[in-house]
């Protein structure tokens, strides 16, 4: 069943399985008809010579120089030339494909003026595997994401570079071999495909998917260590953070004691301190607030996908032109700086709890380093330093990049978001998130299979998976494979499907 873009339904787990499950897309016919009408009134006004700003006019600084008719025909083909200016290696084919479908969305309200054939051209290309060959730097994410969304304009004229079944060809060719007509650019054509910050949400909106399945993954690597650690489960109680009303902390309590459900350390039976340390017992509390932070960010993300980004916005009802600054990416870029900074706190946490089950004046009688014979063997010491290093990594991505504007444009752009540096960081975070997590498990399973009573349903799940991919460390190896696995466990999520599975979904 094509999912269906039409303006106002999109959402994040929609533009995921389009983007990575290459689910079909479909223009809603009520979308088609109000692009019609709209496409309509355009041309009315092109007639009567009304002054449009990036149809009949220049753009940026140039917005004040009209164009006569035959430039007209002209300027959205050099428009898309002088845009497709970016630098670098290609953005990965997933991201392309929800900056599409991101911008057909838009497309499908009927105020961005382009013809009905450029909309239906995309959804081809969505449909058929086509995916523009787009540089990953070069968008300051403010009128939209001009340069990466220009280089996928390209391919409207035949031009630039696609992805076709697995093949990097020129644009007319890859068009040519999924059989979709070119459809050129005319008027508005140009300049309705790229202004919008498309590629910069369609890229938070993964990521968004991404972080709250990695914070359910954090709570169960917590529950594991606090089981090893032996601590004491009053923090969490929901009852503490109902009290407080943080919804966050309070779903994150939750889960950590659905995942411990069934273990000793609930019947009270076994020794444990008063009060444990701040990396354990305000475990809910700082997951909870990153919930919290990519919450909001998602709302926003969702806003935007189901907005109309674009500059000038044609009203047809009322037969006006409206000429503002609704692909300005501020409004995504910063409470994703938020929750890029969310997902760095929730893993300087993990830390401090991996550094409490290997130090052994922490670690409630595990072995040192969680090693079989400490001084001989290292054990898991090296994993710290591995975990240290993506962390300081994390923390300087995590300055926000939407407070560094530079102005451009002669200063007609005086003030953009910077939100395509903010969606690059914080992928750069969650691959690193990844691998400091997965340090977490490996350490917290080692030290469980040193204690001698039954863990919780979860906890025991999730280190029988860990088991398939990592041995127990009796004797000293080469870590780094077992690192890297780890980091690609978590990645793919399947500790948390296996855990969902026994202990039921995870809020």
């Amino acid at each position: 069943m094509p999912i269906t873009l039409d303006g106002s339904s999109l959402t994040i787990e929609k533009l995921v399985a389009i983007a990575r499950n290459n689910e079909k897309v479909e223009l809603a016919p009520e979308a088609l008809e109000r692009i019609k009408i709209c496409r309509a009134m355009l041309e009315e006004k092109l007639a009567a010579k009304e002054i449009m700003y990036g149809t009949n006019t220049g753009i940026g600084e140039f917005s004040e120089h009209v164009l006569s008719d035959e430039q007209v025909r002209e300027f959205q083909k050099y428009l898309i030339y002088n845009h497709a200016a970016g630098i670098g290696e290609p953005a990965p084919i997933e991201y392309v494909r929800a900056a599409l479908a991101s911008r057909i969305n838009v497309h499908a309200h009927g105020n961005s003026g382009c013809r009905p054939e450029i909309t239906l051209t995309l959804v081809e290309m969505l449909n058929k595997g086509v995916t523009p060959v787009v540089c990953q730097k070069g968008s300051v994410g403010a009128s939209g994401d001009l340069a990466p969304m220009a280089q996928a304009a390209l391919l409207l004229m035949g031009e630039g570079e696609a992805w076709f079944n697995g093949e990097r060809l020129p644009g007319h060719e890859a068009m040519r071999r999924a059989g979709i007509a070119v459809p050129g650019l005319q008027a508005r054509d140009g300049l309705a495909a790229i202004n919008g910050s498309n590629l910069l949400t369609a890229m938070s909106a993964l990521h968004i998917y991404d972080m709250e399945r990695l914070l359910k993954q954090a709570e169960i690597a917590a529950a594991m260590s606090i089981e090893a650690l032996l601590g004491n489960l009053k923090p969490y109680n929901t009852k503490l953070h109902e009290l407080r009303g943080f919804a966050g902390a309070i779903t994150s309590a939750k889960n950590i004691m659905k995942v411990i459900e069934g273990s000793d350390l609930t019947t009270g039976k076994m020794k444990t301190k008063v009060q444990d340390a701040y990396s354990m017992r305000s475990t809910p509390q700082v997951i909870g607030a990153a919930r919290d932070a990519i919450a909001y960010a998602r709302s926003q993300v969702e806003i935007e996908l189901n907005g109309v980004g674009d500059n000038p916005i044609f009203v047809p009802e009322l037969k006006l032109t409206l000429t503002g600054a609704n692909f300005q990416g501020t409004p995504v870029a910063l409470p994703m700086d938020m929750a890029g900074a969310a997902i760095t706190m929730v893993c300087v946490l993990s830390e401090r709890r991996m550094n409490r089950l290997t130090n052994p004046a922490l670690s409630q009688g595990l072995p040192d380093f969680l090693a079989h014979e400490p001084g001989f063997y290292s054990g898991m010491m090296l994993s710290q330093y591995t975990a240290d290093h993506l962390i300081v990594e994390q923390r300087i991505l995590s300055a926000p990049a939407s407070i560094q504007s530079i102005p451009a444009a002669a200063d007609q752009e005086d003030f953009v978001s910077m939100g395509m540096n903010t969606a690059i960081k914080n992928g750069q975070i969650l691959d690193n998130a990844y691998g400091v997590i997965g340090i977490e498990f490996m350490a917290a399973a080692q030290a469980l299979d040193f204690r001698e009573f039954t863990p919780g349903r979860g906890t025991q799940k999730a280190r029988e998976v860990i088991r398939r991919y990592v041995k127990h460390l009796d004797i000293d190896r080469p870590l780094y494979p077992d690192h890297n696995a780890m980091k690609e466990l978590v990645k793919r999520g399947e500790i948390l499907e296996e855990v969902e599975k026994v202990v039921g979904g995870l809020n």
